[in-house]
């Protein structure tokens, strides 16, 4: 049985071959001898070859569109994913990363050019005898107290719109403003409004919208190798400080609302009149610093906060054996 199943397979392929051979051989004689019947005979099989070849082309260019539409899809979909997830993770390691906030004081300085104090003057202005504003070798200069300070004010034109961070010096860099004139009248050095403010920033002092936080005494003094003493306005020594005010110091002083400001408003106590009445340099006042003051009134009207050692900062200057100058890293 099995051997006649080989027989006839063997049969089988043998008469097929024989058919293409006597096809093939046919077709040779016959495209020689007639060629318009073998035209005629093997068009329909080349057009039936030809359209099943484009048939497979087109399918086959279908199918690898469609491979194509769908790898791009999931190629653009898995980008957008990475994206996201990169973006998600940036903020997540910034959050992590992130120094902890500057605890907020109980208040922040206000913005003293637009919180002018509805309080007239309390005097006229000095005579020049006892205090003026010169100038000297392009610097103004308040005369008349212990030492002759340096004077800018916040508002004027060449700093005015100059940057406090993202705010303007004229309306918000009171604090940078006075402590610039401290450093320069006790030190000599030139760090005029624009450099202090730059400075402050740096430091993180600056508080947006705000002003500044009141770590910036200290920290500005420390900077700048100045000696910085906290005085407590309830056990203010009023001789002493007359005295210190007279031997050449400056007081820095924190003001509520008032004659200086309707918010909180930096000022310098430079010098005391031989009546014992207060000079002061204000920067966002020139008027305000050619009046004399009562200590009793500035006292009464000191800011209420009592963070970082204000409302009163004594700034003295250090010996010449210590200063080697200042630290602004």
């Amino acid at each position: 049985m099995h051997k006649s199943r080989k027989k006839w397979k063997i049969f089988l392929a043998v008469t097929l071959l024989a058919v293409v051979c006597v096809a093939g051989a046919e077709l040779a004689v016959c495209r020689a001898a007639d060629p318009v019947l073998y035209r005629q005979i093997t068009e329909p099989v080349i057009q039936t070859a030809q359209a099943a070849a484009r048939t497979a082309a087109w399918a086959g260019q279908a199918a690898w569109d469609t491979v194509s539409a769908a790898g791009l899809r999931l190629w653009t979909e898995t980008r957008q994913a990475a994206a996201r997830g990169a973006e998600a993770l940036k903020q997540k390691l910034e959050e992590w990363t992130a120094p902890p906030p500057e605890p907020q004081p109980e208040e922040l300085v206000d913005v003293s050019a637009l919180s002018q104090p509805d309080a007239p003057l309390p005097g006229d202005l000095l005579d020049p005898a006892i205090s003026e504003l010169v100038w000297r070798e392009e610097t103004e200069y308040l005369t008349g107290g212990g030492i002759d300070v340096v004077y800018y004010n916040q508002t004027d034109e060449a700093w005015a719109n100059q940057a406090y961070g993202s705010d303007p010096i004229g309306t918000h860099a009171c604090g940078p403003t006075a402590m610039a004139m401290a450093v320069d009248s006790l030190l000599g050095e030139t760090a005029n409004p624009v450099e202090m403010a730059r400075l402050c920033v740096k430091k993180g002092y600056w508080c947006k919208n705000q002003g500044s936080y009141l770590t910036m005494v200290p920290g500005v003094a420390q900077a700048y190798g100045l000696a910085c003493t906290s005085l407590d306005p309830a056990t203010l020594d009023e001789d002493a400080l007359f005295a210190s005010l007279m031997d050449g110091d400056i007081v820095v002083a924190l003001m509520g609302q008032g004659h200086f400001t309707k918010g909180g408003h930096f000022i310098l106590l430079r010098g005391v009149t031989l009546e014992g009445q207060i000079l002061v340099a204000d920067p966002a006042s020139r008027d305000r610093s050619l009046v004399a003051w009562d200590l009793s009134l500035i006292v009464e009207e000191l800011s209420a906060n009592r963070s970082s050692g204000s409302p009163l900062w004594l700034l003295s200057r250090p010996q010449e054996s210590e200063f080697e100058g200042a630290d602004l890293e």
